[in-house]
C-alpha cells in the first residue's frame, strides 16, 4: 500500500518541526491534518513538493511548507519531495528545464559553461534566464499534475487490491 511505503521514508513530525527555517510557521505546524497521511493529503503533497522541486529558488522547503499548510496536505511529504533537486541532481534537472524552455519559446540553445559565481549569474541570466524560468515552471507544473494523478491512481489500485485480497480470504475461509 502506498501509505506504508511512503511512511517508511518520511521524516518524523519532530524532525520536520526541528528545521530552523520551518519554525517560522510557529503554531500552524500543530494542525494535525498536516501530519495525517491519506490519499487526499498524499496526492496534494506530491503536487506541492514536486512543483517546488523544480523552482530555482533558495529555501524550497519553506516555499513548499508555505503552500502545504493552507492546503492542509501532508507537510513532511511535501517538504521532503523538494529534495528531488539536490546538489547531485540539480545541474541535470535545471539544464533539462533550460532545454524545455528553449523548445517551448523556440529559442536556440546556447552552449555555456556553468560557473558558481555572481558575475556568471548576472551575465547569463539575460541570455538563458527566460527559457530557464519558463522550463522550470513547465516542469514544475507537469510534475505536480503527474505526481497528483499518479499517487491518486496508485492509492486507488492498492485499495482495490486490499479489498480483493480480503474478499478472497473470506471466500477461502468460508469454504473450510
Amino acid at each position: 500500500m502506498p501509505k506504508n511505503f511512503i511512511k517508511k521514508y518520511l521524516p518524523s513530525p519532530e524532525k520536520i518541526k526541528q528545521q530552523k527555517l520551518l519554525k517560522l510557521f510557529g503554531s500552524l505546524l500543530h494542525d494535525g491534518n498536516l501530519w495525517h497521511l491519506n490519499r487526499r493529503s498524499a496526492r496534494g503533497a506530491f503536487a506541492v513538493g514536486l512543483f517546488f522541486a523544480w523552482m530555482p529558488i533558495p529555501f524550497q522547503m519553506v516555499a513548499s511548507a508555505a503552500v502545504a499548510i493552507p492546503m492542509r496536505v501532508n507537510l513532511p511529504l511535501s517538504v521532503s519531495l523538494v529534495w528531488l533537486t539536490n546538489p547531485l541532481t540539480m545541474p541535470v534537472l535545471f539544464y533539462l528545464s533550460y532545454l524545455v524552455g528553449c523548445v517551448v519559446l523556440r529559442i536556440p540553445v546556447e552552449h555555456f559553461a556553468f560557473e558558481a559565481s555572481w558575475s556568471w549569474l548576472q551575465h547569463s541570466i539575460s541570455s538563458i534566464g527566460k527559457p530557464f524560468i519558463t522550463g522550470c515552471l513547465l516542469m514544475g507544473i507537469c510534475s505536480a499534475v503527474a505526481g497528483y494523478f499518479i499517487i491518486d491512481w496508485l492509492w486507488r489500485v492498492s485499495i482495490r487490491k486490499a479489498q480483493l485480497l480480503r474478499k478472497l480470504k473470506r471466500r477461502h475461509h468460508n469454504k473450510h
